[in-house]
């Protein structure tokens, strides 16, 4: 559609589609949120309005030495003759300026309450806070007016302001900038201003120099916090590279007596948020480790935050590792170096990139000045010139002075000066003029010629000026430069603890019944054969664990499960059924409940003769529909798993159903992570035989063999008699206790 022009009453409208009209009025919002708002400029690292309040305060004489001011007469200033927007805002943007927690280098020095660590927007109201520029401000504002500044007109064209300040150093990185514009966004970390200015001298020295070099004086972004920044240093060379990337802070800690003591915490971090996430956690239970909290910041200490573990043997490494994984004791901050080049355009820049950008602006105002300088001196001596030519014909000056009307024409006639030196000695009194002295004269023209042709020198020598920036940044940086706050530390990543480790270790007895109901108790000393059971059921097993550790299972069929122990319903009812939390396979009954270290021994056999040693861990299982352990031949049975305390020192004994026993070392016994194992004793397949008892012996202890009612006890020296090899045949018991029912241990106490 073409764009249409009628006249309607003698006036002229333009017609244009709606979908021109608003892609064009979208497109001159975003270009002036991203120019005018959001994004510093690379010259002086500054937004429009922060750079419109410090030059507002410099024009009210707010500077280092002079005396406070209410924040609302700046603020009226700023919004009154060059930013007509939000008060509010404003001001939060020079509240920003004035914090020392905020800002590396602060701009604004501030007298009242400015906001704290723990709420930065907890300052007062502008009427009641009172500023003045900080010392540091001198470094944007100092060479102001020595025509170095280019000038525009205020919003209503009745003022002058400043498009850029003339910065020493290049605060772009200095102070760095957060900002949101249209499509695009700018964080901008601070650095140290020591190790930026040697980075730029090493640019001026070595204009080839790549960035891997100028890291060699940059180690990383320096924020207001001692907190460590654990960023390996790759990552940070590659930050650089491509002016993209991230910074990790970690909080800084230290032990005293006993307890943890935080006093640095990430940049812009809440103490008391940080506080609230722990105690949440101490609220749920999930941190058993940690007795007391407390906060201990006060005016002389910013940042102390005491952590107070539950006993020594907490560990403490681990303790923190969670709380950094967990809480904002560690951050993670996103750095993305986008700024307004001298092309004014927006642009991502590389470390180098930048640094050279801001070297040619600060060259070029150094240019300026010296040009501003050169120009003040020659004037200067073109005027010299003229008094002394006053001086010479003092007599004959006075003499024209006083006889004619219009003395100007004649004099530059007669002593051939210019109209500038005429209109200055004209100017001069009388008094002042017989004063002249034709010594202090030629003085003042000796001195500032050297100074003439010092800057036509420097001027005209691309080296020299180089030089003339090199000396002002280095003593810029010993005048305002200053040790780094935020060391850079190699550091292990943060791991949470799970579940099971932030658990209180508490005792606990597993109880399983013959019907696979299980619950858990508190303590070891439980008589659960005598607790309640459902009607038509009984006690199977039970064994003593606690509540960080996983309860296994075993079925009939040879099949391990791991619940967590914590997870098990109370004893003081009558429990749930495995079967609601396990998929057991058809027809599989729980045969018994076990728990141990992940290197404990267990002993795994079956009635058909096999079995073999295998390690708790292996027990262990995520799956809800268990693990294959034991392979059982066709018909047998599985024994309940007997626990092994020294595999080295310990026996076997292994009975059968013709009456056979058999004591082998257990070290002759294999150790699997599963299988049907090695045979134990052999077994007659055509008599149908298969074992009937089994039990752990140590090389001290009584083996009693059950039959019946009638126990036999059978010291060491005594069941020496029925020891064998492995898969040997054994010994027969005596007559009336050849049908063992259980062998029993019983240890020398």
């Amino acid at each position: 559609m073409s764009d249409i022009t009628t006249s309607i009453a003698g006036d002229d409208i333009e017609r244009q589609p709606l979908h021109h009209f608003t892609e064009q009025a979208y497109l001159d919002y975003s270009m002036y949120v991203i120019l005018d708002r959001a994004l510093p400029h690379v010259a002086d690292g500054l937004k429009p309005v922060q750079r419109r309040i410090v030059y507002a305060m410099s024009e009210l004489g707010l500077n280092a030495g002079a005396k406070f001011k209410k924040s609302a007469r700046t603020i009226g200033d700023v919004l009154g003759k060059f930013h007509p927007h939000g008060d509010s805002a404003c001001y939060e943007a020079m509240v920003l300026l004035a914090q020392p927690f905020s800002y590396r280098y602060p701009l604004v020095e501030g007298q009242g309450n400015w906001g704290s660590i723990d709420d930065p927007k907890s300052f007062a109201a502008m009427r009641y806070t009172e500023a003045r520029l900080a010392g540091f401000a001198e470094v944007l504002l100092a060479e102001a007016n020595q025509g170095t500044v280019t000038w525009t007109a205020n919003f209503d064209g009745t003022l002058e302001e400043p498009k850029l300040l003339p910065a020493r150093l290049p605060n772009i990185l200095l102070n760095g900038g957060m900002g949101i514009a249209v499509g695009m966004a700018t964080d901008i970390p601070p650095h140290n201003l020591r190790e930026i200015t040697a980075a730029c001298v090493r640019l001026l020295d070595q204009p080839e120099a790549s960035i891997a070099q100028l890291c060699e004086h940059v180690q990383g972004p320096d924020y207001p916090t001692e907190a460590e920044i654990i960023t390996p240093r790759a990552e940070i060379l590659r930050m650089y590279e491509t002016g993209h990337g991230s910074i990790r802070l970690r909080a800084h800690f230290l032990l005293e007596e006993g307890d943890i003591v935080i006093t640095a915490l990430p940049h812009q971090t809440s103490g008391a948020k940080v506080i609230t996430q722990i105690a949440a956690q101490m609220t749920a239970k999930k941190l058993p480790m940690v007795e007391d909290l407390r906060d201990e910041s006060d005016h002389e200490n910013p940042v102390r935050l005491v952590v107070v573990p539950q006993g020594k043997k907490v560990d403490i490494e681990a303790l923190m590792a969670h709380l950094f994984a967990t809480t904002d004791l560690e951050r993670s901050y996103r750095v993305n170096l986008n700024m307004i080049g001298l092309d004014g355009r927006p642009q991502v820049k590389h470390l180098k990139m930048l640094l050279s950008e801001w070297l040619t602006y600060r060259l070029e105002t150094v240019r300026k000045r010296l040009q501003f300088r050169l120009d003040k001196v020659s004037k200067r001596l073109h005027l010299l010139e003229g008094q002394m030519i006053a001086f010479l014909n003092i007599d004959e000056v006075i003499q024209m002075i006083r006889a004619k009307d219009h003395p100007k024409p004649l004099l530059i006639a007669r002593f051939g000066l210019s109209d500038i030196q005429a209109e200055a000695i004209l100017d001069t009194k009388l008094r002042q003029l017989a004063k002249l002295e034709e010594q202090r004269i030629k003085a003042e023209q000796d001195k500032l010629n050297q100074e003439r042709k010092a800057l036509e020198g420097t001027l005209n020598s691309e080296q020299h000026l180089k030089n003339q920036v090199r000396e002002e940044l280095l003593k810029d940086a010993e005048s305002f430069g200053d040790v780094r706050r935020s060391p850079l530390v190699e550091r292990q990543q943060a791991q949470a603890l799970d579940d099971k480790n932030l658990l209180p270790s508490e005792a606990l007895t597993v109880i399983l019944s013959a019907k696979g109901w299980v619950r858990a108790a508190k303590g070891h000393e439980i008589d659960a054969a005598n607790l309640n059971y459902r009607a038509g059921d009984h006690f199977l097993s039970a064994t003593q664990s606690f509540s960080d550790q996983d309860v296994v299972f075993m079925d009939n069929c040879g099949r391990s499960y791991a619940l967590p122990a914590h997870t098990l319903p109370s004893a003081r009812g009558q429990g749930e059924p495995v079967s609601s939390r396990l998929s057991l396979a058809d027809g599989a009954l729980m045969h018994c409940v076990l728990t141990g270290d992940t290197h404990k021994l267990w002993l795994l056999a079956s009635n058909g003769g096999f079995g073999f040693m295998t390690k708790f861990k292996h027990l262990h299982t995520r799956n809800k529909n268990g693990k294959a352990m034991l392979t059982l031949p066709e018909g047998a049975e599985i024994f309940t798993p007997l626990p092994i305390k020294d595999a080295q020192s310990e026996y076997l004994a292994v009975s059968n159903s013709s009456g056979y026993l058999l004591i082998f070392p257990l070290r002759d016994l294999s150790e699997l992570a599963k299988g049907k194992g090695v045979k134990l004793m052999n077994l007659h397949t055509k008599e149908e035989e298969s074992l009937t008892a089994l039990a752990v012996l140590p090389a001290t202890a009584t083996l009693v063999i059950q039959s019946g009612k009638r126990p036999m006890r059978l010291k060491p020296e005594d069941w020496c008699h029925y020891q064998g090899e492995r898969a040997k045949r054994g010994h027969k018991l005596p007559k009336g206790f050849q049908k063992v029912d259980a062998l029993m241990v019983e240890e020398r106490s």
